[in-house]
């Protein structure tokens, strides 16, 4: 027991507790998961971070400290983003086919999601910085917290929001396509990787290799159209 203690003060005072405590997560997450048979609405994300969330709370950790050591795995999201293109390339004959409806299909959906959140936010009575904070809450969290940061709003509530819709469009997204009968893997994939970016795309991916690849694309070019248009609408909105 004393050996077992000992062990324990050294990783509690080391970087690598939080590690272990986010892959535990992760795991219990996973776990949770089957045992719910896969449902969309038991989201293994969502399991992991109330978990994590609960254990800090319990412990009277500060999140800065547990980042201090879970910040390898927030490294591993580039690679991990990155990596979507390998799905791309073996798909790349139906993505080229499908590139022109594709387009215009993320950017008329971007621009609904982010004009969505701002409307709602406005009619709600909310500061102008959480309005703006609204705007990018469909786009990956990088650069989603970049385009909030130049338009004026909060990054961190910004990240908050995109960690939160990603995880409801991940367990929600594709109950609503089965509710009104979408069954082509393109439109899902396009739809869940518009609304729910990264999240969503794990989603999809692990669902169906033509979902995941057009969700991948998605998000992708996603954040490419609100990075670039996001501002320019936000000054029009703002002046007028």
């Amino acid at each position: 027991m004393n050996e077992l203690a000992a062990i324990w003060v050294y990783l509690s005072r080391e970087p690598l507790a939080a590690l272990t405590a986010t892959l535990l997560a992760w795991l219990l997450g996973l776990r949770l998961h089957r045992a719910c048979r896969r449902h969309p609405l038991a989201n293994p994300v969502l399991f992991a971070v109330a978990l994590l969330a609960g254990g800090l709370l319990a412990a009277g950790i500060d999140y800065r400290a547990y980042f201090e050591g879970a910040q390898f795995v927030h490294f591993l999201l580039g690679p991990a983003t990155v990596a979507l293109a390998v799905p791309l390339y073996r798909q790349w004959g139906l993505v080229r086919r499908s590139a022109g409806a594709a387009a215009l299909s993320v950017l008329f959906g971007g621009l609904f999601a982010a004009g969505c959140g701002v409307l709602i936010a406005v009619a709600l009575g909310a500061a102008p910085e959480v309005v703006a904070s609204l705007a990018a809450r469909s786009v990956t969290t990088p650069v989603a917290m970049g385009i909030t940061e130049r338009i004026g709003g909060l990054p961190s509530l910004t990240a908050a929001l995109v960690i939160a819709s990603g995880i409801t469009g991940a367990a929600l997204g594709p109950l609503v396509l089965n509710a009104v009968r979408v069954r082509d893997m393109r439109a899902r994939g396009l739809a869940i990787g518009t609304a729910s970016h990264g999240l969503g795309t794990a989603r999809a991916i692990s669902v169906n290799a033509a979902a995941g690849t057009f969700s991948g694309l998605a998000m992708g070019l996603n954040a490419l159209a609100s990075a670039l248009l996001l501002p320019l609408l936000w000054r029009l909105f703002v002046s007028g």
